[in-house]
């Protein structure tokens, strides 16, 4: 059945994206909840993303006739449905098995990208032939260059044409609620897991036939499918030493567009403009990294002010809702990306869950603009907020 099929059902029964997280909650072991749903610190970050996208409300303008939204975008020369895009996530097959295979086909479906995360749960060479020419590739910078090499010829060879390099993880963060729910790498068959398993039932059938997550694309450099050694190689050779001459050298080896993730200052954006990459990616991991951290939202006027354009702005952190795509569009960003949700999405409602998310988003992006008085990206950036 495809998704169209499902499409009243699903609009009717999970209508908003909270709907879904909340189905997806009683489908998970919490394990798998709360690595998924956690930050780090006392995870004040999460809220401070949230409170700051609600902080900004429009004036809007009526009595303009009739008004369609148009959300189809342009970005590195290719079209996309809409400015939303899939973003990386690692270790998604403790989340739900196979769901990268879902997400990149879901992307295929609706036409938006696909960010396949290095520490993903599947290898660029199953994800390739299924997101088609919308997958996006994230490398977390290995130490090791002929590694790196190589993770760039698998992606390039499996038709990832833009490269997402992410800057904001200088070391792991402690992320403590995973760790008081038991998370551990390797995930291990525990009384507690069996038990988790039992009482989500078909999380556990599908895992059960999938196997305990590993992360298969890096297990390809250790010779080993042990996930505590693979473990152990992540994190003793990837990320850490990102600088700038590595940044000029990805410059000069991979023949696409280069997008830098994680950004908050403006220095850095500029420094970023001025190597010659492409994209510069604001976010706040999500508030999972740096609880100390500026909300991306609060951070974004300040780098398109530096960037004057010159290059596309990618935006995630804290979107939950088209209204919230439309919001970071206002401030400037070109492309929003969105992580959770499109997990939800899955977990909830199995292959078609996240093309009801990317349903939803696009379709209240649309409607927020018609509210609003847009008709375009362009017309929501003119457009006046409230200040009090």
């Amino acid at each position: 059945m495809s998704y169209n099929k499902k499409l009243e059902y699903y609009s009717n029964t999970y209508p908003k994206i909270v709907d879904i997280a909340q189905k997806a909650k009683k489908r998970i072991p919490n394990v798998a909840w709360e690595y998924l749903d956690s930050g780090t610190g006392d995870e004040s970050l999460l809220q401070a993303n949230r409170n700051a996208f609600e902080k900004i409300r429009f004036l809007p303008r009526f009595c303009k006739g009739f008004l369609e939204a148009r959300i189809e975008t342009e970005l590195f020369g290719q079209k996309y449905s809409a400015p939303i895009g899939i973003a990386p996530v690692g270790l998604t097959g403790l989340l739900w098995p196979k769901v990268e295979q879902y997400l990149a086909l879901t992307a295929n479906r609706m036409q938006i990208p696909y960010c396949l995360s290095t520490v993903a749960t599947e290898t660029p060479e199953t994800i390739g032939p299924k997101v088609g020419d919308m997958g996006w590739f994230q490398l977390y910078p290995p130490k090791d260059k002929d590694v790196r090499d190589s993770l760039l010829d698998r992606a390039r060879n499996s038709g990832f044409r833009t490269l997402v390099v992410t800057a904001d993880v200088p070391m792991a963060s402690r992320r403590e609620r995973s760790k008081k729910a038991g998370l551990a790498i390797p995930p291990k068959i525990t009384t507690k897991l069996i038990w988790q398993g039992i009482t989500n039932p078909i999380w556990g059938y599908h895992t059960i036939r999938r196997g305990l997550p590993r992360l298969r694309t890096v297990e390809h450099y250790t010779n080993t499918n042990d996930m505590k050694f693979v473990s152990g190689f992540v994190g003793n050779r990837l990320g850490g030493t990102l600088d700038w001459e590595y940044c000029k050298e990805l410059r000069d080896i991979w023949e696409g567009p280069i997008v830098l993730k994680g950004i908050l200052n403006p220095d850095d954006a500029s420094k970023a403009v001025e190597i010659g990459l492409d994209g510069i990616y604001v976010s706040n991991h999500g508030g999972r990294q740096f609880n100390g951290a500026v909300p991306a939202i609060e951070a974004l006027p300040g780098i398109v002010e530096t960037v004057k354009g010159k290059v596309p702005i990618l935006f995630d952190s804290g979107i939950r809702t088209g209204l919230d795509a439309m919001r970071a569009l206002y401030l400037g960003a070109d492309f929003v990306f969105v992580g959770r949700p499109f997990i939800h999405g899955v977990c909830a409602l199995g292959k078609y869950g996240s093309d009801h998310v990317a349903h939803i988003l696009m379709d209240d992006l649309k409607n927020n603009m018609v509210q609003l008085g847009a008709k375009t990206v362009e017309e929501v950036r003119k457009a006046v907020i409230y200040k009090s």
